[in-house]
């Protein structure tokens, strides 16, 4: 389905760039399903002795200072979300926690009622936490009665290529540092899914029309 003019909205957060690679991956494959796209981080959190303790924190925040922060606003203009986060302990980064938790407001006015949702995470092990971290983040959707559209196995192969988690896409950072084969097979599932949350959005909008 065309989803041209369709409005998504790829919010994440990041650390020291894996989020940030897999959400430029869901916004281009948004935007070559011809949908118009913002893509958004999540404002940070941690305190700066604690960022500049990490030198690959500190080069990714000062990299990516040029995207704009979240905002309600992108809430309301998107018709379709991507959420992106690294696993914290088997749930999602307090620093997209807290930027979930601001949108009371938006909740109870039901600006995101019927709007299809989707989320993307990765960790450092294969049992990080990636499954349990996708549905935390899933629970925020139900609450606002978004759509969300799991990855399943709509497309086996890549799907398959990519880990294999039905329930979003998920990158195990040890194992795509050491296979280049399986890091661009992530992507390439990222790509897929943000084409596929353009399109499902492109239809509900026409629905909700």
């Amino acid at each position: 389905m065309d989803a041209n003019g369709t409005r998504i909205a790829v919010i994440y957060y990041s650390s020291t760039g894996n989020m940030h690679r897999l959400a430029e991956a869901f916004a281009d494959g948004a935007a070559d399903a011809g949908a118009a796209v913002r893509l958004r981080t999540a404002p940070e959190l941690a305190p700066e002795s604690v960022i500049d303790a990490n030198p690959d924190w500190r080069a990714h925040l000062d990299a990516t200072a040029h995207i704009p922060a979240a905002a309600h606003e992108d809430l309301i203009w998107a018709e379709g979300y991507a959420f992106g986060t690294p696993t914290r302990f088997g749930n999602m980064a307090s620093q997209l926690r807290q930027f979930l938790d601001t949108t009371s407001a938006l909740w109870e006015a039901g600006e995101m009622v019927g709007k299809p949702a989707t989320g993307f995470t990765g960790s450092y092990e294969h049992h990080g936490g990636q499954e349990s971290t996708l549905l935390s983040l899933y629970h925020t959707m139900y609450h606002w009665g978004a759509l969300v559209l799991p990855t399943g196995y709509a497309d086996y192969e890549v799907a398959h290529a990519a880990g294999g988690n039905p329930y979003g896409v998920s990158q195990v950072e040890s194992r795509a540092a050491e296979d280049p084969d399986y890091a661009k097979a992530v992507l390439t599932a990222a790509r897929t899914q943000g084409a596929r949350l353009a399109q499902s959005a492109a239809a509900l909008s026409m629905l909700r029309a």
